[in-house]
């Protein structure tokens, strides 16, 4: 009977179905190649087999299968379809993103596919042929021939024999071997060797780890989690203050998993992140740890997704939120640290997941266990973990002799009234600064804004130089001297003088780290100045180079956004200044509150992880404000409290699941009439639930005008309903013609 074959393709496309001929042989999961349209050939996936011919009257064929096993498992693919429906995307687009590029190539014709087809690296071996190999008087009396004839030879044979490679896996690497090319090609010759490529396989060997020891705290943390993962909860909260020790639970936990054969996933919100805890881990774990992360080259990415596919278990992966979809066969443990970043969510492309959210699904529908850390959860966590959801550890001492910092609170109006500023400095930070440098320590300075300004502005008439394409101001950096948008990516060179009214004297408006760094370098002319930012990390070895200089103690003060605020333990650093927590907490989001608590207490926790005390320095307009007063006194509780009866109040999340639905469009009045046409549609099913449309604060990107909807889904009733008939009523608006081209997209749960 025929068989037929559903196809997924990295496109924004349902399955398509395609035969299987007669003389292939294809399993769900295989990657094959396919002709779509009447050209264009892609890598689909085959997702369902079976003998039901379609309707249309001409059907093609699959082209070739592309690799010796399946991309996906049964577990995986079950995870590409809870995605695709969670996160209201097609598989297509779940492919696009979950596969690295080398490993899905799409071409215009059978034979360009053919060249971009992805091969993996293959290593040259040697091995003993018979009778040598299984005759050991045989090898001798070879031994004894060539040790008179062929000397070199003989020295090139021993060397083989005598690899402890060839007794554990009946192969040596050529990269392994000093002898010359030219001797072992000759042994080949005589047929003594038997020579031949493969991909290089990864023998871990018996697992001798030396872990950390644990504080008296951290111990009973560890049993807590232990007895709550045994009694079947699947999903555990650690809740650590900065420099606890966390790290130190996640190695006893992971020294478990992998000598039992199984395989960890360690979860990082950022690359920033991997540098350090990777150089940590291998000191403990060897080559079992993998690093996983888009600075990786596309080849590299390629080569790890494919060695991870043929593994038997043993694997420790250390990555970002694209490492969710590694193909881990003997996943037991995923950890999540720093749970509460928004990083784990993707804004764009489709699908919009969360690889936290992901993490704890898989801990449920497999069984396995997922451990959250943070020292200032996500209140959605928090609400889980403290009403019983999710398991709950915690610690609240510092590891070692290490203290908690002295935080204070420096007045910005106070100090610019008694003249006690200069530049963005108040005097109470530049005298910390002066002091710290004295001791010969290090200090960190955090201002969440690159570029030298926001904007230049016109002092005469008020011009403004703003971006072509969004509706945004251009930021200045000064250093290339050009304007940029950080939306969108636009650059043109600075302007020398008002194109309005030819003024030159342009005033910059605002601060960012490039002014501060420059600032601080003229406050300070004899201490050695590092700056961290997204402009300058051009690269993973430009971020390796400014963290290892400061790590060893060439830069005193090290000028950042919230990349220095994340994970980092510098000995030396006693104290941490942040230029502007107002910016931080006025913003107009239901989570401003909880986000700046989360981001100056991680960002305070940078200060004082040694012996050495640690003193924090937040300059702010209002000093008495709630938040920062709950930063003074680390008091997580009190924040988490306050917060939680807002949302509570409010009906926001974790009260309530929110869904966002934004409307794109280059014409205004097509986008307002499909915006309203939606909104009075959804009205009828959701009422009050539903709010906007609305303008968001930045309403125009890349030339397109932005549109919102929001809707809301009380505790209780279901989100996945709501976001089915929510689908719906898109899936109508874009059938009709006048809006067919309005560009929507629903990001559930956004962040």
């Amino acid at each position: 009977m025929k068989q037929f074959a559903d196809i997924v393709l990295p496109l924004a496309q349902p399955t398509y179905t395609f035969a299987v001929p007669d003389t292939m042989e294809v399993s769900e999961g295989d990657a094959v190649s396919v002709q779509f349209g009447s050209r264009r050939y892609y890598t689909g996936i085959v997702w369902r087999l079976h003998n039901e011919p379609p309707k249309a009257k001409r059907i093609k064929s699959i082209e070739r299968k592309l690799y010796d096993r399946p991309l996906l498992d049964a577990q995986q693919r079950t995870l590409w379809e809870w995605i695709a429906r969670y996160y209201r995307s097609t598989l297509g687009e779940v492919m696009r993103c979950a596969l690295p590029a080398l490993i899905k190539p799409s071409a215009d014709s059978a034979e360009q596919f053919l060249e971009e087809e992805f091969h993996p690296r293959t290593e040259h071996y040697y091995a003993l042929a018979e009778p040598y190999a299984s005759d050991e008087q045989a090898l001798n009396t070879l031994f004894d021939q060539l040790e008179r004839r062929a000397p070199k030879q003989y020295a090139a044979l021993l060397e083989v024999v005598s690899h402890p490679d060839l007794k554990a896996r009946g192969e040596v690497a050529r990269r392994l071997l000093e002898a010359d090319r030219t001797l072992l090609n000759a042994l080949c010759k005589r047929k003594a060797l038997l020579e031949h490529d493969h991909t290089p396989e990864v023998e871990y060997g018996t697992p001798q780890f030396r872990l950390p020891t644990l504080s008296e705290q951290q111990q009973t943390a560890l049993n807590t989690l232990r007895k709550e993962f045994t009694n079947g909860k699947h999903t555990a909260l650690l809740h650590g203050i900065t420099g606890s020790g966390k790290t130190e639970l996640y190695i006893h936990l992971i020294a478990e998993v992998l000598s039992a054969g199984g395989d960890v996933l360690l979860l990082v919100p950022e690359i920033a992140l991997t540098a350090q805890l990777i150089e940590r881990m291998e000191r403990i774990f060897g080559a079992r740890v993998t690093a996983y992360h888009s600075r990786l080259t596309d080849h590299r990415r390629s080569e790890c997704y494919l060695r991870l596919n043929r593994s038997q278990g043993g694997e420790f992966v250390v990555g970002v939120r694209s490492s969710i979809f590694l193909p881990l066969k003997r996943l037991q443990l995923i950890i999540v640290d720093e749970e509460h970043d928004p990083s784990y969510k993707q804004a764009e492309p489709a699908p919009r997941y969360s690889a936290r959210d992901v993490a704890v699904y898989m801990a449920h529908a497999r069984g396995i266990r997922t451990l959250l850390g943070s020292a200032t959860p996500s209140l959605e966590s928090w609400q889980n973990a403290t009403t019983g959801k999710y398991a709950l550890a915690a610690l609240t001492e510092r590891y070692g002799e290490a203290q908690p910092p002295t935080i204070y609170l420096s007045d910005t109006r106070r100090a610019a009234q008694r003249n006690e500023r200069q530049g963005h400095f108040n005097k109470l930070l530049l005298d910390k600064i002066e002091a710290t440098l004295a001791r010969n320590e290090q200090v960190m300075l955090f201002q969440n804004r690159r570029g030298f300004a926001p904007y230049l502005e016109c002092p005469t008439c008020g011009w403004t130089a703003r971006c072509p394409h969004c509706n945004v101001t251009l930021t200045y950096h000064k250093q290339r001297h050009e304007f940029v948008c950080h939306y969108c990516g636009h650059r043109t060179a600075a302007e020398v003088r008002c194109p309005s009214c030819r003024v030159v004297d342009l005033q910059p408006m605002g601060f960012g780290t490039e002014k501060i760094e420059e600032q601080i370098a003229e406050l300070f002319p004899e201490a050695r100045v590092g700056r961290l930012d997204r402009d300058q990390v051009t690269s993973e070895r430009a971020f390796n180079t400014i963290i290892n200089d400061f790590a060893s103690h060439k830069t005193d003060i090290l000028v950042g956004t919230q990349m220095i605020s994340k994970g980092f333990d510098f000995e030396r650093v006693s104290l941490v200044g942040v230029l502007n927590a107002d910016n931080l907490i006025n913003n107009p989001d239901f989570r401003a509150g909880e986000r700046a608590f989360q981001l100056l207490t991680q960002v305070a926790g940078r200060a004082g992880r040694r012996s050495t005390p640690g003193e924090v320095v937040i300059q702010t307009c209002d000093p008495h404000h709630p938040v920062l007063q709950q930063v003074l006194n680390a008091d997580y509780h009190a924040m988490a409290r306050v917060q939680l009866a807002e949302r509570a109040e409010y009906a926001y999340p974790p009260f309530a699941r929110l869904t966002l639905v934004a409307l794109r469009h280059t014409d205004p009045q097509t986008l307002h009439g499909a915006a309203l046409a939606l909104a009075t549609e959804l009205r009828k099913r959701f009422g009050r639930r539903l709010m906007g449309p609305i303008t968001p604060p930045v309403d125009r990107i890349r030339g397109e005008y932005i549109a919102q909807l929001l809707l809301k889904v009380e505790q209780g009733a279901s989100h996945l309903r709501a976001n089915d008939l929510l689908s719906e009523a898109v899936a109508r608006l874009q059938a009709v013609p006048a809006y067919k081209s309005v560009i929507v997209s629903i990001n559930v749960d956004p962040q």
